[in-house]
């Protein structure tokens, strides 16, 4: 009950007034934290691997060799990057395999790919190609992971509070990318030698192996299943997610609801076959519209550069004064920390009381000054390795950790949220592994530019924030003009906002394919989670 009025106090919409309270229960927290593990994999390998290539036995068994030049930039960014090609493949081969196996098989599957690759690089041994083949399955795993997340999440939530359990992937990201951070500073202090890098490289594979037992005491998603016509499952697990009774209207209305729309899109395109979901996708002005969206929303979450900061964070630190190995890997631990309590902020109090609109617009504001003062501060007075570090130096610094937390207001969660939850049911898989592979395939330009750029846009790299400050602008404008709020709407009726064909509430004998009336005793339910 305490959880039930402190969720009442920090989430203000009218479904969260409106709905019943029992469908706040501990399951749907448990299913999306379970799917989250997938997230956490993305963000501590990105947290790991930035960290790893400045480690010295890393530098010397790889032959790294002078971390300044060009020709070991290109090499770094080759280690970093595959692991993102690895994503983009893994993204777009979800969207045939999250409606063959459907959302909790596919996530399993995903975590046995990126345990296979961490184990790959963990035993690389000095070798760059088991290194890089390790990193590229891995990324199988974690890329495939990136597209059934959010919408295994997005199928199983309650509508009032979607946007805190499906911007939980972003938490999972950011906590992992934090724990991997602090696992290399501690290394960096207590080990030598190759275990210096070999242990950080290995404990990556935690975050997977929760996902692989966790997801196997979880339920499909209900609406995966109503999809392949399997309605008294899909009812039986829906009334075990929202903890109603058979007869109770709201389960009975999201039910129907659900009905409704599958049957609205069987009449309107017929079968979901690859190539009537293509149809349907681009030739429907509002599936188009809204998948347009979708792919935009990641390519500008990833020319926020927030991910190469994530990667290169030591290397950046250093670039703006900080010395030693060290206390690069001790700032960036620090940033971590930034990262998780500005994004649990976003997600308690603002994914679903501000919304996601308003929550992009600030974040774009914040992001783009915080960059633009950092360019100006390299461009003006660029850091010189030796000397100590000025007063607008450390607010450089401090700029880079607002930076940070001004990300997860919005841009890092709110993309997530609203690429899950704006599509049509069917569609859902298709426009999210767009989006996906749109935001590995850009993470992978970034990651693997940001080096060269730090080394020949200007002295210091600071054409490299200029850059970045400027997409911020660009971002706010396009939040602006083309993004609608959908805080508190249901999944069913997302289509209207986009102008799409309301969704009717009719009784299921109106349809040739409806859902058979299930009657459900205790008995039957389903013993999953």
């Amino acid at each position: 009950m305490a959880g039930i009025r402190f969720l009442k106090k920090i989430v203000k919409n009218e479904a969260m007034k409106n709905d019943p309270k029992e469908i706040y229960g501990w399951r749907v927290f448990l299913l999306a934290c379970s799917a989250c593990f997938g997230a956490a994999s993305f963000g501590w390998d990105s947290g790991v691997i930035g960290g790893v290539i400045k480690l010295q036995p890393f530098i010397d068994d790889y032959g790294l060799g002078d971390t300044t030049t060009v020709t070991s930039a290109n090499l770094q960014a080759n280690i970093v990057s595959v692991l993102q090609a690895g994503c983009f493949v893994g993204a777009l081969a979800a969207f045939p395999l999250a409606d063959l196996w459907g959302r909790k098989w596919c996530l399993v599957y995903a975590s046995i790919f990126t345990l296979v690759g961490v184990v790959m690089q963990a035993a690389a041994s000095g070798h760059l190609e088991p290194l890089y083949i390790g990193r590229f399955v891995a990324g199988l795993g974690v890329g495939a992971s990136s597209v059934v997340n959010p919408i295994y999440v997005a199928e199983n939530a309650p509508r009032a509070i979607r946007g805190l359990l499906t911007g939980m992937y972003q938490l999972f990201i950011v906590t992992g990318s934090l724990i991997a951070f602090w696992t290399n500073f501690g290394v960096s202090l207590h080990m030598k030698g190759a275990p210096q890098y070999i242990v950080p490289l290995a404990v990556q594979g935690l975050p997977a192996l929760f996902l692989f037992g966790l997801m196997l005491a979880c339920n499909e998603s209900p609406r995966y299943l109503a999809r392949k016509d399997k309605w008294e499952e899909a009812k039986r697990v829906l009334k075990r997610l929202r903890q109603l009774p058979d007869e109770h209207p709201y389960l009975q209305e999201e039910f129907q609801e659900i009905a409704d729309q599958l049957e609205q899109e069987r009449r309107l395109m017929g079968d979901a076959t690859f190539w009537t979901l293509q149809k349907e996708m681009w030739l429907v002005k509002s599936n188009r519209h809204r998948a347009i969206l979708s792919i935009l929303l990641m390519v500008f979450q990833q020319l926020t550069g927030t991910n190469a900061i994530n990667v290169y964070a030591p290397t950046i630190f250093e670039g703006l004064g900080i010395q030693g190995t060290s206390n690069t890997l001790l700032g960036t631990g620090v940033y971590g920390i930034v990262k998780v309590v500005a994004c649990s902020i976003f997600l308690i109090f603002m994914a679903d009381s501000l919304g996601r609109r308003r929550s992009l617009i600030a974040s774009g504001i914040g992001q783009a000054f915080c960059m633009y003062y950092i360019a100006i501060y390299v461009r003006v007075a660029p850091p010189k390795e030796g000397d100590p570090v000025p007063v607008a130096g450390y607010f450089a610094l401090a700029f880079i950790f607002v930076f940070a937390a001004f990300f997860q207001f919005g841009w890092g969660p709110a993309c997530w949220i609203l690429v899950s939850e704006i599509p049509s049911a069917r569609l859902r898989p298709l426009n999210v592994a767009l989006a996906a592979a749109t935001q590995w395939l850009f993470n992978f330009i970034v990651a693997r530019s940001l080096p060269v750029q730090l080394a020949t846009l200007g002295e210091g790299g600071y054409g490299t924030y200029f850059l970045y400050g400027s997409f911020g602008i660009i971002m706010i404008a396009f939040v602006w003009f083309f993004i609608p709020e959908t805080k508190g709407v249901s999944l069913e009726h997302m289509g209207e906002l986009f102008g799409g064909e309301p969704v009717e509430s009719k009784t299921a004998g109106e349809y040739d394919k409806a859902p058979p009336a299930v009657t459900i005793s205790e008995d039957s339910a389903s013993k999953r989670v």
